[in-house]
């Protein structure tokens, strides 16, 4: 069989010597190709494929899938003409079959993305789709993962990291390693072809070469924190181009021993920015183990080579951030930037019961559960025996912080909700309050801590979370009042009702009044639902209840007034200390009160599910 194969190839070939020799070459390899793939088949058919141009948008062509490439041809015949090849490696991708495009179109499609092709495939047919999709799949999936120049590279430093000459001599030979004023066709590190991103993004691919235009816009750029704002948002929508721009970073910060002998301290170093930016990228994510170890030897590197002394000064910074950084939630914010590219830490506010705030210095790696040590240590509360935590809180509502959460992630949260709504009166705070209540009894009234348990507990009270009658509420509002203004003078600017007296109070006094008027007469519901008529009814109900809310708070303000006149004489202290006895009238008091979201999960098995959230009322208990 094999001597027969190879006489009919010399006949083949003999045939041919009168035909010129590029086109004997091309017709001698095609026939070779179809004899030699036709032991490679893996899947063959008729497909439609997406066309440009014409009127056609849709051809017909049979597609073969051998375990190199994805060819088509023109026919199925052994003498068809082959129309296209996709040579198959790890770096394409398959999009498979979807409910969307079907419905559109009427056919199952997939596509398989190349280095220069893609190739939209349709079928009237399901399970063909998917037969094609796992046959391409599987053969991408068998194919050895494609390294990229930088990677061998960064290979063969890791191997001669203890070697200087022959690093420097690849440094010196191989500029992709090198600083370089000209622009980047394609990325350093591999990424899948027509990997596309989401949040608005193109693919993977041409977002890690817009990130290295915009490290070049750096260095001429006058404001470059929104810049770098930018990037930085970007690596956090794009987890996979983190890698790529530390890799981008080490090349433009990176040079040659030449090069800094030659370098004079009168020019300025257009590096500087790229530092910069690399001292954020160090605070904001880690990289992976393999461009992590790059990264350290590149800093001893240019901390050995005598670069510059802000340099310097920039890469042993970088070096201690990198023991300390984990993932962050947001990029950094403005002030923490300039922080950052100053290598200097940043104040942060704290809050805390009563007008009093602190300002503590914290950096980019600061949890809140250092926060609150250094709040305690400050206010002389490091020896009590109740716990303490940090609490987000504006007009509206308050929250917890998590003692492992990074404050810095806190601070730029506020600052992009001040950035959507500026004109806004509930501007976030972070605030230091007491966290749980162990021991209540042993508070000395002059310490701070008893301004703290007095000032939440009138939170509490305003909220409607500390169970008390009406005339209990009333007697609190006017030692309140008594604490903050002493004796009652008919000239106190007094603070409105809702921070006095919980307002759930005052609507339920409000509804317990009928909202229709004597005589009006009731219709069934729904008979007059949406006509002119019925809205104007219920205008007329809310207008009414409104009325009804400030007559009401009113009388309960008028009724505080009274029984603050009766407090005269009291000082702040015995405000205090009454306020609190009779708080402390309720059997829970003392305990640490959550407000959970209560719901039941239907299903198989019915779940009850608590989910804290300072939107719903509800106690548990934590005494």
């Amino acid at each position: 069989m094999g001597t027969l194969l190879m006489s009919v190839l010399c006949f083949m070939l003999f045939s041919l010597s009168g035909v010129p020799e590029e086109k004997r070459s091309l017709i001698t390899q095609k026939s070779k190709m179809k004899m030699d793939k036709d032991n490679e088949v893996l899947v063959k058919g008729w497909l439609l494929r997406e066309v440009q141009g014409g009127w056609l948008r849709q051809r017909r062509f049979w597609f073969v899938l051998t375990t190199d490439s994805l060819d088509y041809y023109s026919g199925p015949d052994r003498d068809a003409r082959r129309l296209g090849m996709l040579v198959l490696t790890s770096l394409c991708s398959v999009l498979w079959p979807d409910k969307h495009t079907y419905k559109q179109t009427g056919y199952w499609s997939l596509t398989v993305y190349g280095r220069k092709h893609c190739y939209r495939l349709f079928t009237k047919h399901y399970n063909e789709a998917v037969h094609w999709a796992c046959a391409v799949q599987k053969v991408i999936d068998s194919k050895a993962p494609v390294e990229t120049p930088t990677q061998l590279l960064i290979r063969d430093i890791e191997e001669n990291k203890f070697n200087p000459e022959v690093v420097e001599h690849i440094y010196e030979h191989n500029p992709i390693l090198r600083y370089t004023q000209s622009p980047l066709y394609a990325p350093l590190l591999p990424f899948p072809y027509g990997n596309m991103a989401s949040k608005g993004y193109t693919s993977i691919r041409e977002e890690a070469v817009r990130l290295f235009n915009c490290l070049q816009q750096l260095e001429s750029a006058r404001e470059p924190i929104p810049l770098i704002q930018g990037i930085l948002q970007t690596c956090l929508d794009l987890r996979p181009l983190r890698d790529e721009l530390y890799c981008q970073l080490i090349k433009q910060t990176s040079v040659t021993n030449s090069r800094v002998q030659t370098q004079t301290q009168t020019q300025p170093n257009p590096q500087l920015r790229y530092w910069q930016l690399l001292t954020c990228m160090s605070c904001t994510f880690l990289p992976s183990c393999s461009i992590l170890r790059y990264l350290r030897f590149h800093l001893k590197r240019v901390q050995s080579l005598n670069v510059d002394p802000e340099v310097e000064s920039y890469a042993s910074f970088i070096a201690q951030a990198l023991e300390k950084t984990r993932g962050r939630e947001c990029v950094p914010s403005w002030e923490e930037i300039q922080g950052l590219m100053g290598r200097q830490e940043i104040l942060c506010t704290v809050h805390y019961p009563g007008p009093g705030c602190c300002q503590i210095p914290i950096t980019s790696h600061t949890t809140a559960n250092e926060v609150v040590r250094k709040m305690a240590e400050r206010l002389g509360l490091q020896d009590s025996q109740n716990t303490f935590a940090l609490f987000e809180q504006n007009a509206c509502w308050e929250k917890a912080i998590g003692g492992s959460t990074i404050i810095a992630d806190v601070i730029t949260r506020f600052e992009n909700l001040s950035a959507k709504d500026p004109d806004s009166d509930c501007q976030c705070r972070l605030c230091f309050k007491l966290y749980c209540l162990l021991d209540t009894d042993n508070i000395s009234t002059d310490s701070i801590e008893y301004l703290f348990l007095y000032e939440q507990c009138h939170e509490m009270v305003v909220r409607g979370q500390l169970p008390a009658c009406e005339d209990d509420l009333l007697s609190l509002a006017a030692l309140r009042l008594q604490c903050l203004l002493g004796d009652f003078s008919a000239l106190s600017p007094y603070p409105p009702l809702e921070q006095l007296f919980p307002a759930e109070v005052v609507e339920a006094r409000a509804l317990l009044a009928p909202v229709d008027p004597p005589g009006c007469p009731s219709f069934p519901g729904g008979l007059l639902a949406g006509t002119l008529w019925g809205h104007k009814r219920r205008q007329e109900q809310d207008q009414r209840l409104r009325a009804r809310l400030r007559e009401e708070g009113a009388v309960v303000m008028s009724a505080i007034l009274e029984r603050w006149k009766a407090l005269a004489g009291y000082s702040r202290r015995d405000s205090m200390a009454a306020y609190l006895t009779i708080a402390r009238q309720w059997s829970g008091f003392g305990c640490t009160l959550y407000e959970v979201d209560f719901y039941i999960v239907s299903g198989s098995h019915n779940v009850t599910v608590f989910n804290i959230d300072n939107n719903k009322k509800c106690f548990l208990s934590g005494k």
